[in-house]
C-alpha cells in the first residue's frame, strides 16, 4: 500500500479548469466558509475523542470509594466494568441506522449530550441499579460516537485518514489519562465526595456538545466539501457494491471484529481493574491512580504515531506482535513485581493498550467505500465489545474467588496470545470489497446455504 501522501498525489482527479475571467489561483482556492467547516469539524472531533473514555477511567480511580459508597461487591463490581462494553456491543450497532437517518454528525451531537447527562446524575441516582442506569445512558452516547468517529473521519479527510485518525487516537488517550490521573485529585480538593470527583467530568462532555451544534444546524457535516467529495466519488465509483455488502462473509471483517473484542477486553480490564491491583500491592490510592494515567497517557504520542506507520505499511501484523509482546511482559511484571516495577508496567501495558488506535486505523483501510467503513465499523466495534463483556466480569469473579491477582492475570496474558493471531490475520492486504468482488455470483449463490 502506498504511503499516504503518495495516495493522495496519484488518485485525485485533475482540477477543473476556472471559469473564463477568473483568476487561475482562485479557482483552487477553498472558500472561506468551507474552511471554517473543516475547521468545526476537527474541533469537533477532538473534543468528542476526549469525552469517549472519561466516564470509564474516572469510575476506575474511584472504584473501592463507589463500592463502599454503595455497598457493592467484588462481583457487582466485575459487571459493573462490564457495562461499558456490553453497551458498546448493544447501542453500537444502532449507529449506522441512525446515521442513515439523520446524519452522522447529528448523531454524535446527540451522543455528547446522553455523555453529558449521564455523567451529571449518576453519582446521585441513588442505589446501584440507579448509577448502572445512568452510566448505561452516558455509555449510550460513547457507544454511537465510537462508531461514527471513522465514519466521520473518511467522510471529511479521505486522503488523510491515516493523521486523521491519529489525531482522534491521541485526543481519545489524552481524555483516557486525563481522567484517570486528575480524579482522584480533584475529588480531594472539591471536599473528598467521589460524587462530585465523577459529575465534574460532565462539564468537559457538555463543552463537546457546541461545535456539533453548529455543524448540525450549518449542515456542514452532511454536504462535506464537493471536491473531497468528487475525488472520493471517482475513486470508488468502479468498486462500489451493487448490494450491500455482506460483511458477515468477510474473513477480513470477523478477524478485524474479533481482535478488537480481545484489545477492548484487556483495555477495560486495565482501566477498570489496574489502579486495585497496584492498591492492593500497597501503593498509595493516588499513586495508583497515577499509574493507570501513565498507562493511559502512553496512547496520547503512539495513538498519533503507529496509525501514521501502519497507513504506509501493507500490512499492520508487525505492529501487533510488537503490542501483544508489551503486554504480556506487563502482565508478567504485575505478577512479580506489582509495585517494585509499577512504572515499567505501566508503561509497558500503555505501549500494548494502542492495539485500540491501530484497530481503528485498520478499519478504514480495510474498506475501500464510504459505505463499506460504515458497515466495517458498526461489525467490528459491536461484535468486538460483545466479545469483551465477559472479561472484566471475569476478573472481578476470579478475583474474589481466589482472594489475589495470580489467575486473574494469567487470563489477562493468555488473552494476548489470540488477539496477536487474529491481529495479523486482520492486518493483512486487503479490503472487505476486493472480498465480495472475488466471491461475485459465487458468494450469491451461497446466500441460501451454508456460509464459508
Amino acid at each position: 500500500m502506498a504511503p499516504e501522501e503518495t495516495r493522495t498525489t496519484t488518485s485525485a482527479p485533475h482540477p477543473a479548469p476556472a471559469p473564463a475571467g477568473a483568476p487561475a489561483a482562485d479557482a483552487h482556492r477553498p472558500s472561506a466558509p468551507r474552511v471554517w467547516r473543516t475547521r468545526l469539524v476537527v474541533v469537533g472531533i477532538v473534543l468528542a475523542a476526549l469525552n469517549l473514555r472519561p466516564a470509564i477511567t474516572s469510575l476506575g480511580a474511584l472504584l473501592e470509594e463507589v463500592r463502599d459508597g454503595l455497598g457493592m461487591s467484588g462481583g457487582v463490581a466485575g459487571l459493573l466494568t462490564s457495562v461499558p462494553p456490553l453497551c458498546f456491543a448493544v447501542f453500537g450497532v444502532t449507529a449506522p441506522r441512525l446515521a442513515r437517518r439523520f446524519g452522522p454528525g447529528a448523531v454524535v451531537c446527540a451522543g455528547m449530550v446522553a455523555i453529558t447527562a449521564g455523567l451529571l446524575v449518576r453519582p446521585y441516582a441513588g442505589g446501584t441499579a440507579g448509577f448502572l442506569a445512568a452510566s448505561a445512558l452516558a455509555l449510550m452516547g460513547i457507544a454511537v460516537s465510537n462508531v461514527l468517529m471513522p465514519v466521520i473521519v473518511k467522510r471529511h479527510f479521505p486522503d488523510r485518514v491515516g493523521s486523521m485518525t491519529g489525531l482522534y487516537s491521541m485526543a481519545l488517550a489524552l481524555g483516557t489519562s486525563l481522567a484517570a490521573a486528575a480524579t482522584v485529585p480533584m475529588t480531594e480538593s472539591l471536599g473528598g465526595s467521589w460524587q462530585t470527583g465523577l459529575a465534574v467530568w460532565a462539564g468537559l462532555a457538555g463543552v463537546a456538545v457546541l461545535p456539533w451544534l453548529l455543524l448540525v444546524r450549518d449542515r456542514g457535516d452532511e454536504s462535506g466539501a464537493p471536491e473531497r467529495r468528487a475525488v472520493t466519488e471517482a475513486r470508488t465509483a468502479r468498486v462500489e457494491p451493487s448490494a450491500p455488502l455482506r460483511i458477515t462473509r468477510s474473513r477480513t471483517a470477523w478477524a478485524l471484529a474479533v481482535f478488537f473484542g480481545l484489545q477492548a477486553t484487556a483495555a477495560y480490564i486495565t482501566m477498570g481493574w489496574m489502579a486495585q491491583i497496584f492498591r492492593d500491592a500497597g501503593v498509595a490510592a493516588g499513586t495508583a491512580g497515577l499509574l493507570l494515567a501513565v498507562t493511559m497517557v502512553m496512547g496520547v504520542p503512539l495513538a498519533f504515531l503507529i496509525p501514521r506507520v501502519a497507513a504506509r505499511l501493507p500490512r499492520q501484523g508487525p505492529i501487533v506482535v510488537v503490542l501483544g509482546v508489551c503486554g504480556l511482559v506487563g502482565y508478567a511484571g504485575l505478577y512479580l513485581a506489582p509495585a517494585a516495577g509499577a512504572w515499567a508496567w505501566a508503561l509497558l501495558l500503555g505501549v500494548s493498550n494502542c492495539a485500540f488506535p491501530l484497530a481503528l486505523t485498520m478499519v478504514g483501510m480495510r474498506a475501500r467505500t464510504g459505505a463499506g467503513v460504515v458497515q466495517l465499523s458498526a461489525f467490528a466495534q459491536s461484535t468486538g465489545y460483545l466479545i469483551s463483556i465477559p472479561g472484566p466480569l471475569l476478573v472481578g469473579v476470579l478475583y474474589e474467588a481466589t482472594d489475589g491477582w495470580g489467575v486473574p492475570l494469567a487470563l489477562m496474558a493468555a488473552l494476548m496470545v489470540p488477539q496477536m493471531v487474529v491481529g495479523v490475520l486482520a492486518g493483512r492486504d486487503r479490503t472487505i470489497e476486493d472480498e465480495a468482488a472475488a466471491r461475485g455470483p459465487r458468494g450469491t449463490d451461497r446466500a441460501h446455504g451454508v456460509g464459508d
